[in-house]
C-alpha cells in the first residue's frame, strides 16, 4: 500500500490533468505545509502519523476560518473553505462517529475513576491516544466535558 506522501503526490498528478484547480491548490498547499513541517531546525521526514497531524492542523484552521467568514457574511468563502477541509479529510483515518467517541469517552472515564469536571485532564490524557487522528481535539473535549457534567 502506498505511503500517504504517495498518495498526495499521485492525486495531486490526476488533478493536473483534470484541471481540477480547487483539488489542485489544495494539495500544493499541504505539500507545501509537509515540506514546510520537515524542514523545520532539528526535524525530519514525516511519516504517515506527522502528515495526518499536519493536515489536522489544516483542516482547524479551515474551521476556524469558516467561523470567521460566516459571522463576517462571506458565505461564498465559507463555502471554499468547507470545500477544502472535504478534500483534506479524505487523507484522514475514517472518523468516529458521535456514538463511538461517546463509547471511547465513557471506557476512559471508568478507567481513571473520574468523579467529576476537575478530572478532565486525566480522562484528555486517557482517551487522546486511543482516539488519535479519528476524531477532533474539540469534538473530544466537549464529548468529556459533557460525560464529567453527568457524573456531578
Amino acid at each position: 500500500m502506498a505511503t500517504l506522501k504517495e498518495r498526495i503526490d499521485a492525486d495531486l498528478k490526476d488533478a493536473m490533468r483534470a484541471k481540477n484547480e480547487l483539488t489542485l491548490s489544495v494539495l500544493r498547499m499541504l505539500k507545501s505545509a509537509v515540506k514546510y513541517k520537515e524542514v523545520e531546525p532539528g526535524a525530519s521526514a514525516l511519516d504517515d502519523a506527522g502528515i495526518e497531524k499536519v493536515i489536522a492542523t489544516l483542516i482547524k484552521q479551515r474551521r476556524d476560518s469558516v467561523e470567521q467568514f460566516k459571522s463576517g457574511g462571506r458565505d461564498d468563502m465559507a463555502q471554499k473553505e468547507e470545500a477544502e477541509i472535504a478534500i483534506l479529510q479524505n487523507y484522514l483515518p475514517k472518523q468516529l462517529s458521535a456514538d463511538d467517541l461517546r463509547a471511547e469517552v465513557q471506557a476512559a472515564i471508568a478507567a481513571v475513576g473520574a468523579k467529576g469536571p476537575k478530572d478532565m485532564g486525566a480522562v484528555m490524557k486517557a482517551v487522546q491516544p486511543k482516539v488519535q487522528g479519528r476524531a477532533e481535539g474539540r469534538a473530544i473535549s466537549e464529548e468529556v466535558k459533557a460525560q464529567l457534567a453527568k457524573l456531578s
